[in-house]
């Protein structure tokens, strides 16, 4: 016989579940935001390189290891972060993790010396590094499947918003103040996120005690690493002065990356990044086109800023806040196209999206110094949009396609993605533009015309690139429901 719906059982089960929703939520809502600041960080400093020469009198080669260094310490610590997810519980993660960015942004701030500025941002970054796959693998957790689309609508203003508004606000910032209120108004927000997680964070996850594969870690480190940093010096070789020949990081990064994969095939259950991930289509589809997307917003996120300054002449606060309003948009869709994605499926979104950002792609080839603010703005929208709709889709659908037991693994490979093809894009498109830049001054143009030249051979290349995963992004399907295997399930929030 059914209870009565006015019984005091029923009452203490509608409560528990209100309870649970609240403490759902508040729990995501403390991790976006966490996220959201410690990612802020990477791109953050790319507008202060002229304020550290001056001020530590040194050359530009050495002030880009501010963000050089950031960059190498995310693609090292991020694909161990998928072992540390599963061997220890959720709550000892986030503490660590924001401790670590919180005692990084306080040394960069007080830095006394240039290497004592690099070393606290290598702290931030080993904490920044863990709080984008813990975010991920907290959702795929504790999220109904009918409701990740809007949540990870959500995490994608992290991933794509975070980065993009970063030069906008360290311009503002440096237009009154010195580069240290950069750090000094973050570490307020990152001591009070680190005192309410200590509070609210829950053990949603069931840690296993996996033993750490030392080999695999040196492997990784030096894979990672070699790959990031040779890429990242292309820019830098292009125009002719790399600190250390590109192939001897590319070739070491290369080898130690195969033998990294070889040895995680090998084992398996006992790998420190388990590859098994790619064993879906649709994960390794979806994927595929991420690396595209994330190439193309970091490319355009070094190259616009180029062209502004270069050829249109604008200063760094004017540049900052021409970049806003794609930034804006990026954040304010993602949560409207997670919900589209819940009711419809990628495919009603993705190719649109990554077709949108192809169009916006084309037209910024033509692009020159006759161009208009307005219209450089509008494009970069267009194009921004087109990634809103296609960031969310992408990430649900390749997470969605692993089980449980891989979903810190699939975010790890997520996160480490995001460095690399951000490393790859940026560094592909700086080397175009610079050497077409070369070029064209070598043939009398003015310096103006000839970042508009490097402007129009990076992003032509971009375009076809986008064009070839549009035409990919027709295949993607929404993943199956296989995702809880025999014994696994998702942990409710308490």
């Amino acid at each position: 016989m059914t209870a009565p719906t006015d019984t005091p059982t029923s009452t203490a089960t509608t409560a528990d579940a209100a309870t649970s929703t609240s403490g759902t939520g508040r729990l995501v809502a403390l991790l976006v935001c966490s996220a959201f600041v410690v990612i802020l960080n990477e791109t953050i400093m790319s507008v202060a390189l002229p304020d550290l020469m001056r001020e530590f009198a040194i050359g530009a080669s050495s002030a880009q290891w501010i963000t050089t260094a950031f960059m190498l310490t995310m693609a090292v610590v991020i694909p161990i972060s998928g072992y540390l997810l599963t061997r220890l519980p959720l709550r000892t993660v986030f503490i660590v993790a924001m401790t670590a960015f919180s005692v990084g942004t306080a040394v960069s701030a007080v830095a006394p010396v240039f290497g004592v500025l690099v070393l606290g941002r290598v702290i931030q970054a080993s904490g920044t590094a863990v709080m984008m796959p813990l975010l991920i693998t907290t959702v795929m957790t504790i999220v109904e499947p009918e409701r990740r689309g809007r949540m990870m609508g959500t995490i994608s203003i992290v991933i794509s918003v975070a980065p993009a508004i970063g030069p906008t606000i360290s311009g503002i910032i440096l237009q009154s103040l010195s580069w240290r209120w950069m750090f000094l108004f973050v570490l307020p927000i990152a001591l009070v996120a680190l005192a309410a997680g200590a509070r609210w964070v829950r053990n949603v996850t069931e840690p296993r005690a996996i033993p750490l594969d030392v080999l695999s870690v040196v492997l990784s480190a030096i894979g990672f690493a070699g790959l990031v940093y040779g890429l990242a010096g292309f820019g830098e070789a292009a125009e002719g002065d790399p600190l250390v020949p590109l192939w001897v990081p590319l070739t070491v990064g290369g080898v130690s990356l195969a033998l990294f994969v070889a040895r995680q095939l090998v084992l398996k259950d006992r790998a420190l990044l388990d590859l098994r991930a790619f064993a879906s289509p649709s994960f390794s589809l979806a994927i595929g086109l991420m690396a595209v997307v994330f190439a193309a917003l970091f490319g355009v996120i070094v190259l616009l800023p180029l062209y502004l300054q270069n050829a249109l002449e604008l200063s760094v606060l004017q540049t900052g806040l021409m970049l806003l309003p794609g930034g804006l948009c990026l954040g304010l869709l993602a949560p409207f196209v997670g919900r589209a994605f819940d009711r419809w499926g990628p495919r009603s979104l993705v190719p649109p999206g990554i077709g949108l950002a192809a169009v916006a792609l084309w037209l910024m080839t033509t692009l020159d110094v006759d161009s208009s603010r307005l219209v450089v703005v509008a494009m970069h929208v267009v194009m921004s949009i087109g990634l809103a709709l296609a960031f969310t889709p992408l990430m649900t659908t390749a997470l969605a396609s692993v089980p449980p037991r891989l979903y810190s693994h699939g975010s790890a490979i997520l996160g480490t993605l995001q460095q690399v093809a951000g490393a790859a894009g940026t560094a592909l498109f700086v080397t175009l533009l610079t050497r077409q830049e070369v070029t064209s001054l070598a043939a009398g143009a003015p310096e103006t015309v000839a970042t508009a030249d490097g402007l129009h051979a990076a992003l032509l290349v971009a375009s076809v690139v986008a064009t070839v995963a549009f035409a990919l992004s027709f295949a993607i399907r929404r993943a199956p429901e296989h995702a809880t295997e025999p014994g696994e399930h998702a942990v409710p929030a308490h």
